[in-house]
């Protein structure tokens, strides 16, 4: 009998993409959700379900128990200066959690991080595993949860565990429920976006990340990080692809600091006022005017990552979302 595969955060824009995966490669599939009534995006799927917040550890360990590996894909994600607090409790206890699950249990855990936790590339030197922090990367709640969060797996990889880590960049692609990246390409499909952030950054596709991940099962070395991103290119080139795909109008130019500064204040007024800060404020538009560009190089040595083209990305991301919402 073959041990089933837990997937958390199944219901993800990654974890989906993992689940459908993993089932192609005919390999049995348990899922750990709060709810098996808030998975649509696994109707139809033949996994196994566990009900449970990767914030109860009881939760966890009964979902990791008679498990051949763990991926850990559940996150929170708010690029922003608030909710640091509630992002710790998901994104750090969570990795803790399965962390201490799957070291009891001795089964190999993939956890799925982030580029944002790793050091900035830049136009002419991405940045890979290796490359140190530049001290300009911008501590927003999310980077520093998710640092937390790998510095945790790493804790529990040096005290006997077998955990490897995953550095996934900007993904787009179909399965994406919530939507996420998908919100991207559909405000640009949908209205006219004259200006695109200054930066940029390294554009992959969730299916090639999630081969990426199975990958790492079997050949990742434990206590290793990969990053499986894609081409690095500004939001400008970005934006003016998902407008050639969608046949939507094309942004002119990228906006400036000043566009920047009074935009970001303006959403953290917002913020203050309303008790809730919007997804436009200042820490949000600082990082998108770095360059977020990284070197795949190590997980298409070991892991055999391979990245198809932003175009294809694009192009099937506006097939499903529009498939998707001409249903809801």
């Amino acid at each position: 009998m073959t041990l089933p595969i837990l997937v958390t955060g199944a219901t993800g824009l990654v974890g989906n993409n993992v689940v459908r995966r993993l089932i192609e490669l005919q390999r049995p599939v348990r899922v750990l959700a709060r709810s098996t009534s808030a998975a649509e995006p696994l109707a139809g799927l033949d996994v196994e379900f566990a009900t449970g917040d990767v914030r109860d550890f009881l939760a966890v360990r009964q979902a990791v128990a008679g498990t051949a590996a763990v991926i850990h894909a559940a996150a929170l994600v708010h690029v922003g200066w608030s909710q640091l607090e509630q992002l710790r409790s998901v994104n750090v206890t969570g990795a803790q959690n399965v962390a201490a699950a799957a070291a009891a249990q001795g089964v190999r855990m993939i956890h799925v991080s982030t580029v944002n936790a790793l050091a900035l590339g830049s136009r002419h030197h991405p940045a890979d595993e290796q490359t140190p922090l530049t001290g300009k990367e911008v501590p927003c709640s999310y980077v520093v949860s998710k640092r937390e969060a790998e510095q945790q797996v790493l804790r529990w990889n040096a005290e006997g565990g077998n955990a490897v880590i995953v550095n996934p960049g900007f993904m787009l692609g179909p399965w994406d429920w919530k939507p996420s990246s998908g919100q991207l390409i559909m405000g640009i499909a949908r209205r006219f976006a004259p200006l695109a952030p200054w930066g940029g950054c390294s554009v992959c596709d969730v299916r090639d990340v999630a081969d990426g991940i199975v990958s790492s099962i079997a050949c990742g070395v434990a206590g290793e990080r990969y990053i499986l991103a894609g081409e690095n290119i500004t939001y400008l080139q970005l934006f003016r692809a998902i407008a050639r795909e969608t046949k939507s109008f094309s942004p002119m130019a990228p906006f400036g600091p000043l566009v920047r500064t009074i935009v970001g204040w303006s959403g953290d007024l917002v913020g203050r006022v309303s008790g809730k800060e919007p997804p436009v404020n200042s820490a949000a538009l600082m990082m998108s005017s770095q360059f977020h560009y990284y070197s795949s190089d190590k997980a298409q040595r070991v892991l055999g990552y391979r990245v198809r083209s932003i175009s294809q990305s694009i192009a099937d991301s506006w097939q499903w979302l529009n498939a998707r919402h001409s249903r809801s």
